[in-house]
């Protein structure tokens, strides 16, 4: 994953990364925000969701301490990274920014 991970986080469009866990409350909450953040980006961005239990290795590397925590990678730098829940207008125009 980890190589597949590089890969995804390389690209010249934003992805937006949800690092998440299956057993997290709020998780669920920001993963409906962010199936309406995918339809106001479009193909603008990429929203990729991570899941901490299966993959540790990718959350300690990126410094996730707590669920959810998003972060933005455009061309390998990460360019935001923020944990708790965020509503549609800030994601939406936080990735037209990056965009």
């Amino acid at each position: 994953m980890s190589q597949k991970f590089q890969e995804l986080i390389n690209s010249e469009r934003p992805v937006l990364i949800d690092f998440f866990a299956t057993w997290c409350g709020p998780c669920k909450v920001q993963s409906s925000v962010l199936t309406t953040v995918k339809e106001n980006i479009g193909t603008d961005a990429r929203i990729v969701k991570i899941d901490i239990d299966q993959f540790p290795a990718i959350a300690a590397e990126y410094g996730v301490r707590g669920v959810p925590t998003l972060a933005v990678f455009k061309n390998g730098q990460m360019l935001w990274k923020e944990s708790g829940v965020h509503d549609v207008n800030t994601l939406t125009n936080l990735l037209k920014q990056y965009s």
